[in-house]
């Protein structure tokens, strides 16, 4: 939640919001989130926009938020968009906003303000290219209303985490201009085998997230009809996306392109993984793997690798990224380790190899986000970016040399250089901690990108 925002009187222009009172507006509290629908139409008009505008009403009355809306684009200046944390653009079309409104919208944006399209929101606003770039892509074509499966990418991010990975639902499917991937996070796609008239050769983003120019944008590519504004699953797509946008949930939300799955959600992936010590993970319906007694490890050994006796066939990682989700049910202990020999011991890991820790309750170096007992986190970025028990959060996890970066969220959190000559992160595997009897800690879809190898006296650039 954006914090800076002050306390205002709107004027005219402000008391045109639909469903608001006319004179003075309430003032934003401190700890008050507040969003705007914006559903003004310069081009075609649908007639799902009362629907939506219900929706996201009843959204923010249980998810903590208050709603105003309107099709003044009077109240798109500085004081007036400062009062929320989010604009949602809800099946806006064409040229909706004059020069001196964008003015305000960009900066409202570069100052931390989010943004939500709905459907139409991509109809909207060609000749902008601010407005272009934040909401990812324009609308080129839709066929019929129909069927379709939407392939869900990205099982963390709060406007997909609760969908199954292959949804099943009827909407109007634009086809894009261009394709976000490179520049946005693709959270969900089309499977354009699923349906007719899909023309974006069979890589079809359908909602995706950013972070663009200083502000979150989040952006579905459903809610045509009126009847995706009553579907349970379309709701809570909708309302992660803007629990995301005003701040109230973190995500990873940078592009992601090159990853390879280590385990995809199903049995067969878990063939090339390998439990050692007690204990066990179990793996559910929707695909997630969830911990059991302990103190064990599950570890990726690679396929063919034969037993742990015959672990030198075993594969090893050197420079890679790491990419997992895990969610945490209360005050519980896991870890990911890295640069570890194969073994059947789980205490090989430990003592060969480095844990990046999850339990947010334990001591600095041995805490979320922390390489285990060696090196903290950055606990005040660390508390930003982590969601709390019962939600999702996303570690990247990148090895090149002997340094190792965690990223929680997107938020860099820890940098951390191996000088241990008994140590080494340059050839080694990755696993996740089952770590006892009481901790109930859960992962999914853990990915790999390979990179290339860094020379062995490596500096950072700046930023890096």
């Amino acid at each position: 939640m954006r914090t800076s925002a002050q306390m205002l009187t709107v004027g005219a222009a402000a008391a045109l919001l639909i469903g608001c009172v006319s004179g003075p507006a309430a003032s934003k509290g401190a700890d008050e989130s507040r969003v705007l629908v914006f559903s003004k139409t310069a081009g075609f008009r649908h007639d799902s926009i009362p629907e939506g505008i219900a929706a996201v009403r009843e959204l923010g009355a249980t998810g903590g938020f208050a709603v105003d809306a309107t099709e003044d684009a009077g109240a798109f200046t500085p004081k007036n968009l400062a009062r929320y944390d989010a604009v949602v653009f809800l099946s806006t079309t064409g040229d909706v906003l004059d020069d001196t409104q964008q003015t305000a919208f960009e900066r409202y944006i570069k100052r931390g303000g989010g943004y939500v399209g709905i459907h139409a929101a991509a109809d909207t606003e060609y000749d902008w290219a601010f407005y272009g770039g934040l909401a990812g892509a324009y609308f080129q074509s839709h066929p019929a209303i129909q069927p379709a499966t939407v392939d869900v990418e990205d099982r963390a991010h709060p406007a997909t985490s609760e969908l199954p990975k292959a949804w099943d639902r009827t909407d109007e499917w634009y086809n894009y201009r261009s394709n976000p991937r490179d520049r946005a996070h693709v959270l969900a796609s089309l499977d354009e085998s699923s349906y007719t008239g899909g023309t974006m050769s069979g890589d079809h983003p359908i909602a995706w997230c950013q972070e663009y120019r200083g502000g979150r944008a989040f952006y579905t590519g459903g809610g045509h009809t009126k009847e995706s504004y009553a579907e349970p699953a379309f709701r809570k797509h909708l309302l992660g996306g803007i629990r995301y946008a005003i701040g109230d949930a973190q995500a990873d939300c940078r592009p992601e392109n090159g990853y390879r799955p280590l385990f995809d959600g199903t049995a067969e992936s878990l063939a090339a993984w390998k439990q050692a010590g007690p204990g066990s993970f179990s793996l559910s319906d929707d695909g997630t793997l969830t911990s059991n007694g302990g103190l064990g490890m599950l570890w990726y050994a690679g396929s063919g690798s034969g037993s742990a006796a015959d672990s030198g066939s075993a594969a090893g990682f050197g420079s890679y990224s790491l990419k997992l989700d895990w969610k945490v049910a209360g005050d519980d202990n896991s870890g990911v380790f890295v640069g570890f020999p194969a073994s059947d011991d789980p205490w090989s890991a430990v003592n060969n190899g480095y844990e990046i820790q999850i339990d947010a309750t334990d001591t600095p170096d041995r805490t979320t986000g922390a390489v285990y007992s060696f090196q903290s986190a950055d606990i005040d970025k660390r508390d930003r970016a982590l969601n709390p028990p019962g939600e999702w959060n996303t570690y990247e996890i990148r090895v090149e040399g002997e340094r190792l970066r965690v990223w929680l969220n997107g938020v860099k959190i820890n940098d951390f250089t191996n000088t241990d000559p008994a140590r080494s992160l340059r050839d080694g595997h990755v696993g996740i901690q089952n770590h006892g009897a009481d901790d109930e800690v859960s992962f999914r879809d853990v990915r790999i990108k390979e990179l290339p190898s860094k020379p062995m006296a490596y500096r950072a650039s700046p930023g890096d």
